[in-house]
């Protein structure tokens, strides 16, 4: 379908005339094109679960460390919660009591679960086994 433009002559005569419309071809760069893929490929798998500095260094001076099966576990229960929409939450893991941003999936602070004493600013709690 082409499209038209006026012409308005001195005669006050209306001329159509077609414009003639380009193909335009999109020339993508092979180096981001692998970025692009690569970048898609990352899109359905869920981001790994993160720990704030504070959170780290509270693990460290517990003496704790978790392994694979630990994380695999974490974050299980962080879509979980996540998929009853819960933001911050508090997740009891052995004797570990963990505030986690669930939109964020990180994990704020930890402590051992006999320091608690009272938590604030949660909407959900989850215990894993």
């Amino acid at each position: 379908m082409h499209k038209m433009i006026h012409n308005i002559n001195r005669s006050d005569r209306v001329v159509h005339q077609p414009i003639q419309q380009k193909s335009k071809q999109v020339n993508v760069d092979r180096t981001f094109r692998s970025f692009i893929d690569d970048a898609l490929k990352n899109v359905d798998s869920e981001p790994k679960m993160t720990f704030s500095h504070h959170a780290q260094k509270r693990l460290d001076q517990h003496g704790v460390s978790l392994n694979q099966q630990d994380l695999t576990k974490l974050e299980e229960a962080v879509d979980t919660l996540a998929a009853k929409g819960s933001k911050q939450s508090l997740i009891l893991y052995d004797d570990l009591a963990l505030i986690a941003s669930i939109k964020n999936r990180k994990v704020i602070t930890a402590l051992k679960s006999n320091e608690m004493h009272e938590v604030t600013n949660i909407d959900s709690a989850i215990q894993i086994k």
